[in-house]
């Protein structure tokens, strides 16, 4: 996976951490948790403010 994959990266999040409000994960937290993903591959410096968005976007809707 890559910073790209946001909606495989909500997934994958969910499944790890079923116990995380994704709306109380702040940027850090949200970096540090992909990061620790064994899926995914890529350089820890891509990633950016709009990039964690779009992630935890998409695992607020995964929650739903």
């Amino acid at each position: 996976m890559n910073w790209t994959d946001s909606l495989d990266i909500a997934i994958a999040l969910d499944e790890a951490h079923p116990e995380f409000d994704p709306l109380k994960v702040n940027f850090v937290e949200l970096k540090e948790m992909v990061l620790a993903l064994d899926e995914f591959k890529d350089d820890e410096n891509k990633s950016g403010e709009k990039i964690l968005e779009a992630i935890q976007m998409n695992w607020i809707e995964e929650k739903e």
